[in-house]
């Protein structure tokens, strides 16, 4: 029944829609459902009593400025830590070339606001992260797919959408969101040339970067585009906008990331914050500096990957071991995810309703595709449960797949 109120919202909220992960999120709210569908850091590795240390200290040296309102682009010794790291990787950038967001998914809005008009075609992998997809809906973008396999996105079919002449390409290169899949080193080369070539951004999202638990550490996006525009010794101003957060490194309820970019575009960005929130929560940022200074990242970094790698081969161990044959999978090298292919014909949403009856839960993964498609995949998350958790959760949900395939 519609209200009064329907006829007042602005026409963009037609476009606005539910995350399906959050409303699934409170149906397995139920303390006796096993739920993979959070895409949820381990509070385990949370550092909580770093925390402690921390919020003592700013209070007691600082508490004035920590409760004060700030500058827009951030605080300054967080943004300037951020630099020293992001050398480290052989990008030049200082803090002007920084800003400060409330989560990633502040940037990917203001991304959206900043940059996307009503019609504009964005380039996304197909799947890609539903998030990004809700945040520019609104903006009335359109999206042109490009199919990825277990290298990431198919670069060789990039070059047809350009020539559609896209706003930007939108990627996750390491172990994506949502299928726990890395951007092979020659697509990722590649994909800088060819984005070079025709003009168009890279908006390259990296909330998981460090977090690999084997294989080779494989350079940013923004790396070897700063590479191939000849940055040399200069402060970057090449063609990509990077985004990262600290959510997976500390906590996500700090609702802190970061955006790297030319300054020119931090400058825009940081006019579109001013209208949004002037600022992130000062002492929010500088308790994370204070206690991610002297290195206790790097030393707590390794914390998460032992037991995120943990939980990782635990849950394909069960996979292997329970699953029916007709089920494939990813094999993630780090992140938080892995990405399960049902056979064709299948619908994951409707073996999710079975599932929720043997108390266990995923993500559906149709809606991480935005044109359509891939009733047959789900996505499934490790980082969040114990080892212990997984193999139950895992046997209910091979005992479901076994019971929905013999019936098909």
């Amino acid at each position: 029944m519609e209200t009064p109120w329907e006829y007042r919202y602005a026409n963009r909220t037609k476009r606005m829609g539910s995350s399906v992960i959050r409303e699934l999120l409170k149906l397995t709210e139920q303390p006796d459902i096993i739920s993979f569908a959070g895409g949820l850091p381990a509070p385990e590795v949370f550092p909580v009593k770093k925390f402690q240390e921390a919020c003592n200290i700013v209070l007691e040296t600082m508490g004035a400025q920590a409760l004060q309102y700030s500058t827009t682009e951030g605080y300054r010794p967080l943004r300037e830590m951020i630099a020293r790291h992001t050398a480290r990787y052989s990008v030049n950038v200082d803090p002007d070339n920084i800003l400060i967001t409330s989560g990633s998914q502040q940037a990917l809005d203001f991304i959206g606001r900043v940059f996307i008009n009503q019609g504009d075609h964005i380039v996304v992998e197909s799947p890609t992260y539903l998030g990004a997809i809700q945040a520019w809906n609104a903006y009335g973008a359109q999206y042109i797919s490009v199919p990825s396999d277990e290298h990431g996105m198919i670069v060789d079919e990039l070059e047809k959408a350009l020539r559609i002449g896209p706003k930007f390409i939108y990627v996750l290169p390491n172990f994506q969101n949502p299928t726990g899949t890395t951007l092979a080193l020659e697509r990722r080369k590649q994909l800088v040339e060819l984005a070079d070539r025709y003009g168009v951004p890279i908006i390259e999202d990296d909330p998981y970067g460090q977090l690999r638990y084997e294989g080779e550490h494989l350079p940013s996006v923004v790396m070897l585009d700063s590479q191939h525009q000849g940055n040399n010794g200069h402060t970057y101003s090449g063609n990509v906008i990077y985004m990262s957060t600290f959510s997976k490194l500390l906590a996500p309820g700090l609702r802190l990331a970061w955006v790297i970019a030319p300054k020119e575009v931090i400058r825009k960005l940081v006019q579109s914050k001013q209208a949004a929130d002037l600022h992130t929560a000062t002492f929010n940022q500088v308790v994370a500096y204070e206690v991610g200074k002297g290195g206790f990242l790097d030393e707590h970094v390794k914390v998460i990957r032992a037991t995120y790698k943990e939980r990782r081969d635990v849950m394909l161990e069960m996979m292997a071991e329970v699953f029916p044959s007709e089920v494939r999978w990813t094999h993630p090298e780090g992140g938080m995810f892995l990405w399960g292919i049902l056979p064709e014909g299948m619908d994951a949403a409707e073996v999710l309703k079975r599932a929720i009856e043997y108390k266990v839960a995923f993500v559906p993964g149709g809606p991480f595709h935005p044109n359509g498609g891939g009733e047959n995949t789900m996505r499934i998350n490790f980082s969040y449960s114990n080892p212990e958790v997984i193999r139950e959760g895992i046997t209910r949900l091979g005992n479901v797949l076994k019971e929905l395939i013999v019936k098909k």
